[in-house]
């Protein structure tokens, strides 16, 4: 799309334009004006191409026709309608240039155009160097309009600034058009509720050339495709935003700002009649996703519900203004007359029939600046850099740390004097200043703070927190070295209470150190010890036993030796520790099994393994009759094992299992 040149004046005359923007200070609310645009039909070689769908009645009515019955119509009625030989020029004039005055009194405007594939959206929007369309016409209009408003008398004070910024939304992604390295950028909302795109790229147009400078080369990176029904399908949703600014150059510094959204919305896609396939598939679906979204947020609008779903797409995000925000919006739907477009024009009638009662409420917005007069801070900024140069030259000279009564009368009177030539508001912050800084005590530079006596102050402060620091350094490690101590003494007298009694079983209370903060509840372990009996008493099966019977103390010394041998020690908890989060731990177990034991339990498993046969096997722990046949059909194929380990290498037996399995049996074993 290449477009050369402004278009052709209208005959609206700009100067009635802006002389009317007093009367819309302060608008009522504002209903969403809807256009409709009926496509020419497409010529066909086939003269038996069927007939055009739907045709206009008035300005502002059509007829469709009814699809539950060919002989019925249904008839729609919109602010506007143009038929398919209405030009460029009359669109624009009849629908969209009535909003560009409200610009310049801080009002957001937009207009977008809607409709499916192929109806002529873009046409609208750009158009041709032969008939251009929505935006050049727009943006030629803005520029004339600011131009007239600041010749004039009214606004002799008033400056106008008119920037441009260009974006696509391209798979729910937006992209700078204008810099096309700036991909994925955020929306935004503000405190003040405005949307905005932080980081996109902002021209500063003056004229309708530096518009086209950097409009053209934008739109030629669009993303665009060919399909089946449209050799050039928009593939994302373009939003030309203009900002005007309107800045008062004398108190108390007004600024007017508003915003302009032309919108090139992409058409909804039938994807068996397009034909789209692989990433075409995907833009398609994105699209439609968005226009989805975009008809939710109509029909929560016309309910009336308490949520509107602006945020679950892209696009609504950006038209918030627009449809039921602060914009004044008009929004142009293209349609087509063929047959094949049928539903989707019944579609595109039904949302623009939603969407024109909507309701927005636009007002100004307008800032003012917080500092009024920028320069005139200066002035009393360098005079009191002087005379506070001054004073430092005279304390050097006199090596002296205060004025005499006579200096610091004549820097004062030399202060009232400078201040009084000052604007009243300026005097005013710096006598509010002086009084401040007099309440504190700085009587020496009332107008100034003392750098000096500042640094004097944190270095005190810094020294003051370093001091504290060592003190907290001492005092833990006072802390730290009691603990230590306290451990010490608790260690001693545990050992000492471990002493074995004249019983064959005794119960000794272990303590863990103390480490910091303790978290648990647990209550001290008490350790059984299990140890071998004569053959005179037996235990059930003839092994182990605890028992209590009083013992010599010879034989108590006897037991003693044989327990640091390493008879088997059994550690239970005499009752279930609780945790930090109040449930209760199972009881543990800790188990040490003599070496001389341990071997021979190996060996008698590895023999009963080479040697045994399947009932034999199954009298193993963890051993069922599934496993001591795989047992015994590797023996006959492998050979006896070498290592009890070797079980490892049986299928479905792992490393782990074979360890549980040894430590279970040798017990068992050990017991019998």
């Amino acid at each position: 799309m290449v477009l050369t040149g402004p278009p052709q004046r209208e005959s609206v005359s700009m100067a009635k334009r802006v002389s009317i923007l007093d009367q819309h200070k302060k608008p009522s609310s504002a209903r969403v004006r809807v256009a409709v645009r009926l496509r020419p039909y497409m010529e066909k070689e086939d003269e038996k191409a069927p007939a055009a769908c739907v045709r206009g009645l008035d300005s502002q009515s059509l007829e469709i026709v009814n699809w539950r019955n060919q002989l019925e119509t249904m008839q729609y009625q919109f602010d506007a309608f143009y038929g398919d030989s209405a030009t460029q020029r009359e669109i624009y004039m009849g629908s969209v240039c009535h909003i560009l005055p409200h610009l310049l009194i801080g009002q957001n405007a937009s207009v977008f155009a809607y409709g499916p594939t192929g109806a002529g959206k873009t046409h609208t929007m750009l158009g041709n160097p032969s008939q251009p369309g929505v935006i050049p016409r727009a943006v030629r209009d803005l520029l004339q309009m600011t131009r007239t408003a600041a010749g004039g008398h009214e606004n002799e004070n008033w400056t106008y600034t008119i920037t441009m910024s260009y974006v696509e939304i391209y798979q729910e992604k937006v992209m700078d058009l204008l810099e096309p390295k700036n991909k994925d950028l955020p929306i935004r909302e503000d405190k003040d509720h405005n949307i905005l795109i932080p980081g996109v790229t902002q021209k500063t147009i003056n004229s309708f050339g530096d518009f086209d400078e950097h409009f053209i080369p934008a739109s030629q990176n669009r993303t665009v495709a060919s399909t089946k029904l449209n050799d050039r399908s928009s593939r994302s949703h373009a939003v030309l935003l203009i900002k005007v600014q309107k800045s008062q150059q004398v108190s108390p510094f007004r600024q007017l700002t508003g915003k302009l959204y032309l919108i090139d919305l992409a058409g909804s896609e039938d994807n068996r009649r397009t034909g789209n396939q692989g990433i075409r598939l995907k833009e398609s679906g994105a699209i439609n996703s968005s226009l989805f979204t975009l008809s939710k947020v109509v029909d929560a609008l016309n309910q009336g519900l308490p949520r509107i779903p602006y945020r679950d797409s892209k696009l609504t995000r950006l038209l918030q203004d627009s449809l039921g925000g602060t914009a004044h919006s008009v929004m142009i739907a293209n349609i087509a007359p063929e047959q094949k477009y049928y539903f989707d024009t019944l579609t595109a009638l039904n949302f623009a029939a939603k969407s024109k009662q909507i309701i927005n409420k636009p007002f100004s917005q307008e800032t003012t600046q917080s500092i009024a007069a920028l320069p005139a801070m200066k002035r009393p900024r360098e005079e009191a850099e002087t005379a506070a140069g001054s004073r430092q030259r005279k304390k050097s000279k006199t090596d002296s740390t205060e004025s005499s009564p006579n200096t610091s009368m004549d820097a004062a009177s030399k202060r009232k004097l400078n201040l009084a030539a000052l604007d009243p508001a300026v005097v005013e912050r710096l006598l509010k200043l002086d009084k401040i800084l007099t309440e504190k005590g700085m009587k020496e530079a009332q107008l100034l703070s003392t750098p000096k006596r500042e640094r004097m102050a944190l270095l005190k402060k810094w020294e003051e927190s370093q001091m504290e620091i060592e003190r907290l350094k001492e005092k833990q490690k006072e802390l730290e070295q009691k603990a230590i101590e306290a451990e010490a003494r608790l260690e001693k007298s545990t050992n000492s209470d471990c002493n074995l009694s004249d019983s064959s079983v005794s119960e000794c209370t272990f303590r863990a150190p103390l480490r910091g903060r303790n978290t648990s509840t647990a209550k001290a372990k008490k350790v059984l010890r299990v140890l071998p009996m004569q053959g005179e008493h037996p235990g059930a099966n003839g092994g182990v036993l605890a028992t209590e019977r009083h013992v010599d103390p010879e034989r108590n010394s006897q037991l003693q030796s044989t327990i640091e041998e390493g008879i088997p020690v059994f550690e239970k908890k005499k009752k279930k520790p609780v945790s930090c989060d109040g449930r209760e731990n199972q009881p543990t177990w800790e188990v040490n099994v003599r070496t001389d034991l341990l071997e021979s339990g190996r060996e008698r498993i590895l023999k009963l393994l080479n040697t045994g046969s399947v009932k034999e096997l199954k009298s193993l722990q963890k051993i069922g009759d599934k496993k001591a046949k795989l047992i015994i059909g590797w023996r006959e194929v492998n050979g006896p094992f070498k290592n009890v380990e070797d079980l490892a290498s049986l299928e479905g037996i792992s490393a782990k299992q074979v360890t549980s399995f040894i430590k279970a049996n040798i017990l068992s074993i050990i017991a019998s």
